[in-house]
């Protein structure tokens, strides 16, 4: 039976860890690191997303402010807004909730946001930094990842690693945090042919591919590692991963589960993301 990998006990030692450091940083530079969050149009779960990023900040003693922009906001509107953010010494990281209305692109949107002020890292400055595995910031939900693999001890470096997913958001940073860690790294997708073929050999099993329980237990071998980063809502409103816990929970060593796996990591590398850049703000900070 594979032991559980508990992200909320992850987050909480992390989180106090931010906290503590938010309190030194604040008594040796007088500044309070600050977090600007921008949410355009009124879907619930974007809101539940950023009313919990806003009172995560307030835990661990960090400014944050949300600006809630009304869902027919012009993209020149948007744009406004971030470039005064980005002209803002009391804000050191900017996050703009996606997805965005159809008639603003996500793409100028990130590509607006000054990268040092970036915590979300998907500017492509960024993009470019981690791919050189020389960066401030990494995106939540992969660096998150990385953290579980380093609290339960779990190495990475040697083993076969496969990702089945390649967003830009988690699977190609994911990929490449892997990689960066010496692990050998296979990356799958929708086109790729006999996806078991290459699941059956992974020692750490990455997935997300937003498919409900679309990994089972005949696609994983005896001893792996299953991080499962999908989060899905079913008819009966009950939530769901991308891998179907019930089979493959007999076959790992470790697994997360859904909810409490992945998902209370990302809002803790927010956290961290945005002492990071306030460090790098006030010049205590070098490039990794």
């Amino acid at each position: 039976m594979a032991q559980r990998i508990e992200g909320k006990t992850v987050s909480e030692s992390l989180r106090a860890t931010i906290r503590t450091e938010t309190e030194a940083f604040r008594k040796e530079t007088g500044v309070t690191p600050g977090l600007a969050v921008i949410i355009v149009g009124d879907d619930p779960a974007s809101a539940v997303y950023v009313r919990n990023k806003h009172k995560a900040c307030g835990e661990v003693g960090m400014y944050s402010e949300v600006h809630t922009l009304p869902q027919d906001t012009a993209e020149d509107t948007l744009l406004a807004l971030i470039d005064r953010l980005n002209q803002d010494t009391k804000i050191h990281g900017i996050l703009v909730q996606l997805p965005l209305p159809k008639q603003i692109s996500e793409e100028h949107v990130i590509a607006a946001i000054d990268p040092r002020k970036d915590v979300d890292a998907f500017h492509p400055v960024n993009v470019g930094h981690i791919m050189l595995g020389d960066y401030h910031f990494l995106p939540c939900t992969p660096a998150g990842v990385m953290e579980l693999l380093r609290f339960y001890n779990i190495p990475v470096s040697g083993k076969n690693c496969v990702v089945v997913g390649r967003s830009n958001i988690v699977g190609k940073p994911q990929a490449m945090l892997l990689l960066e860690q010496n692990g050998t790294v296979t990356i799958c997708h929708s086109r790729t042919t006999d996806l078991a073929a290459h699941t059956l050999r992974a020692d750490i099993l990455v997935v997300a591919v937003g498919k409900p329980n679309f990994i089972t237990g005949d696609m994983v071998k005896e001893g792996a590692v299953v991080i499962d980063v999908g989060i899905n809502r079913k008819a009966d409103g009950k939530l769901t991963g991308d891998v179907d816990y019930a089979s493959v929970e007999p076959k790992a060593s470790f697994i997360t589960p859904v909810p409490g796996g992945v998902g209370p990591m990302t809002i803790t590398m927010l956290l961290k993301n945005t002492l990071t850049a306030a460090r790098v703000a006030c010049g205590v900070f070098s490039q990794k």
